[in-house]
């Protein structure tokens, strides 16, 4: 029976000799870790064990013996139908006659497009200022920069100063305000709002209290709000000096070709204007289907959005892997859950099904078809791309169809484009 037109609802048998080979397998497996007076495990009479524990007792692993079978006779009898997310099953009747299955198929929607083509989208211009080169230069400068020993002189803004420092409230230390030969970057903030400032115009080997209030929204109950005393010693003075744009410079940046000033420039100026036309047409083509979707008519089943939502956090918990982090450490520093995180995602999840859905219609619709040459022609280039072997890359990707799928979703995106 149908709940509505994006769920179905199919009921599949497993009787006769089927199910009492399945009660035979389930009471072998039953057996071995029964207790029965005058036998041996797994040596019981079937009659024997029937009598102490039911025929009932056999019902449960016998359906689990038939669920594989079950479900491979529901999709061979309805191959017709597109089923877009893991089937859900429960048991609907089981007895000594066989065991029914009752199945809930989430199918594809029925997508009704509006208008696809002409959209009034347009791409904006890829504009580059000298202030963008210049500012480029100057953070790639920052990187080669060292910390140099200041043997004479005063705490500046931006030197490196090296201090000991602990922290006393109401005349006693507390716990977690006490370093030595701690590394701090006059200027970087890190510290409580007005510690940093008050280390300007100090000299190495100078002591100082220093007079600082904790933040209302710290995290320390102890702590917030509070007026505190800090004890410093500077041990050393470093200033960052930035390189000079030399012969030197240019060697340890290493760029093939480029040994001055305006040919690194250029270069820059190439590398903004590639990465803004990336981003430019990552935009275009967001507008695209944002457009085209907003046209569209189809009921997104909630099951689909679920799929999408886990797949998104599996992502997300993988790049947290790459940083050394789990989801849990997550939740905890960032004090949400895990019910949180899906709500946040929510709204992308949906964008993204809803564009899904979008293209496999325009594909469907301009009758876009990705022959096998075509695939391995595409397996072919980006295995060579990313310099793995072809059957390595194929694997990695999810085999030739999802290449063909890849491709298909591209073109509907250019039938967009126009």
């Amino acid at each position: 029976m149908e709940n509505n037109k994006n769920i179905k609802e199919i009921n599949i048998k497993i009787e006769g000799t089927e199910w009492e080979k399945a009660l035979d397998e389930a009471f072998t497996k039953a057996n071995k870790k029964a207790k029965i007076d005058g036998f041996r495990p797994g040596k019981a009479p079937k009659e024997v064990f029937i009598k102490k524990y039911g025929k009932e007792s056999l019902y449960m692993d016998a359906s689990e013996i038939c669920l594989d079978k079950a479900y491979t006779k529901m999709i061979e009898e309805n191959k017709e139908l597109e089923i877009i997310a893991q089937p859900e099953v429960k048991i609907k009747k089981i007895d000594e006659n066989g065991v029914e299955f009752m199945f809930t198929l989430t199918l594809k929607p029925e997508v009704k497009l509006g208008k696809y083509k002409g959209l009034k989208v347009k791409k904006e211009e890829v504009t580059i200022t000298e202030e963008e080169v210049e500012e480029t230069i100057e953070q790639m400068r920052s990187r080669y920069a060292e910390n140099v020993t200041k043997e004479e002189g005063l705490v500046e803004e931006n030197d490196i100063a090296i201090i000991d420092f602990e922290g006393f409230l109401d005349g006693v230390a507390f716990e977690g305000g006490k370093a030595e030969n701690y590394s701090l970057k006059i200027g970087s903030n890190t510290f409580i709002p007005g510690f940093e400032e008050q280390l300007i115009g100090m000299a190495k080997g100078e002591e100082k209290e220093i007079n600082v209030t904790f933040p209302e929204e710290y995290h320390s109950e102890e702590l917030k709000g509070k007026p505190v005393v800090f004890k410093v010693k500077i041990n050393e003075i470093k200033q960052v000096v930035i390189p000079e744009i030399n012969e030197d410079f240019f060697e340890d940046l290493g760029m093939e070709g480029i040994t001055t000033k305006e040919e690194l420039a250029a270069q820059i100026k190439e590398n903004i204007k590639a990465r803004k036309e990336m981003d430019n047409e990552n935009k275009y083509i967001d507008a695209l289907l944002e457009a085209a979707s907003a046209n569209m008519e189809v009921e997104i089943p909630e099951v689909i959005i679920e799929e999408e939502i886990h797949r998104m956090i599996h992502q997300y918990e993988d790049n947290l892997k790459m940083q050394g982090l789990t989801l849990e450490q997550f939740y905890q520093f960032t004090n949400s859950s895990e019910e949180q995180l899906k709500e946040q995602m929510r709204v992308e999840a949906t964008k993204r099904v809803k564009y899904r859905f979008l293209l496999e219609a325009i594909a469907k619709e301009e009758k876009i078809i990705i022959t096998e040459e075509e695939a391995d022609k595409e397996t072919d280039t980006l295995a060579a791309k990313y310099q793995m072997e072809k059957e390595e890359f194929l694997k990695a990707f999810g085999g030739i169809e999802m290449i063909k799928y890849d491709l298909q979703m591209r073109r509907a995106i250019d039938v967009l484009k126009g």
